[in-house]
């Protein structure tokens, strides 16, 4: 059966997930509509995993299943033009019969963005923490997370999952302009895993718990500690991109980088550069001493 690699970019705002489903708009349910439309006779369409709703990707990757071949540039551009502007088919072309991008994938990568201000452009894609935070506690914190630990209470329903230890290979925290991001890779990821470390890292950062604290909630098995929580400290979904899926032979993650920008305001009393020189105040004239002209000095 043909068999095809999605790659495709999303803003996740108004979509209910990646995850189709009977009476919400989702993703894949935008991208199943418009290939039936494009002419392919689609069989299955299965993605790397699920993005809850709001949940942004710069890559999501999907398998797509069809009963007759086509012919993968021209029908990338055709499904482009249908879609609606907030979705975005990277790149497709022809897959192993057997490739599934669930269970062929080694890794995932996800990003988060803090914005340490309001940012009038990019609203949809950070979180605005409005508390001053301090990046060097939240990297230190970060690295806690690292290695195999029991994530139960940092993902929603942990008894429906079959397990909760997750394996996380690199935990990133680095400032770009007036953005702090936050950045995980793992083999895969609870649900609203990464949204609740970042919650307890915002947290760090803010001095209202150390990473020692931060840690106790790792690896931990039956009651939680008594207060508030992990799910109490959710981060919303609006600053969470699906960075990139990661198969056999594929390299790592490149360099820590925002997906939208926000630059840092320009400090009070600072100049700024408009691309021109000020022009130059003229020397004031002064008129010779009556009686001395053309005198020299």
């Amino acid at each position: 059966m043909p068999t095809y690699r999605l790659d495709v970019e999303y803003d996740g705002t108004r979509y209910h997930g990646w995850q189709e489903q009977r009476n919400a708009r989702a993703v894949a349910g935008e991208l199943r509509r418009i290939i039936a439309g494009a002419g392919g006779a689609l069989v299955e369409l299965g993605g790397s995993g699920r993005t809850d709703a709001g949940v942004h990707a710069l890559a999501q990757t999907a398998h797509v299943r069809l009963r007759q071949p086509i012919d993968p540039e021209p029908f990338r551009r055709a499904l482009n033009e249908a879609l609606p502007p907030d979705i975005h088919v990277l790149s497709l072309r022809p897959a192993h019969d057997t490739f599934h991008a669930r269970h062929d994938a080694v890794g995932r990568v996800y990003l988060y963005q803090i914005a340490r201000r309001r940012a009038a452009l990019a609203k949809r894609h950070v979180w605005w923490v409005k508390r001053p935070l301090d990046p060097r506690a939240m990297a230190a914190a970060a690295r806690r997370f690292e290695g195999r630990h029991d994530f139960a209470w940092y993902c929603e329903r942990p008894q429906d999952q079959p397990s909760t230890l997750v394996v996380v290979e690199q935990a990133e925290v680095a400032e770009a302009g007036a953005l702090i991001l936050v950045r995980l890779s793992a083999s895969h990821f609870l649900w609203k895993m990464v949204r609740r470390i970042v919650g307890v890292l915002v947290r760090v950062g803010a001095g209202e718990m150390t990473a020692d604290e931060a840690a106790r909630w790792i690896d931990l098995r039956g009651e939680r500690p008594a207060g508030e929580g992990a799910a109490t400290w959710t981060a919303p979904p609006s600053g969470l991109f699906l960075e990139r899926v990661i198969y056999p032979g594929e390299p790592g993650p490149g360099p820590l980088a925002p997906a939208i920008a926000v630059a840092s305001e320009p400090q009070t009393g600072e100049a700024l550069f408009t691309g021109r020189r000020a022009p130059q105040a003229a020397r004031p004239r002064v008129p010779p001493r009556a009686g001395r002209r053309g005198s020299r000095a």
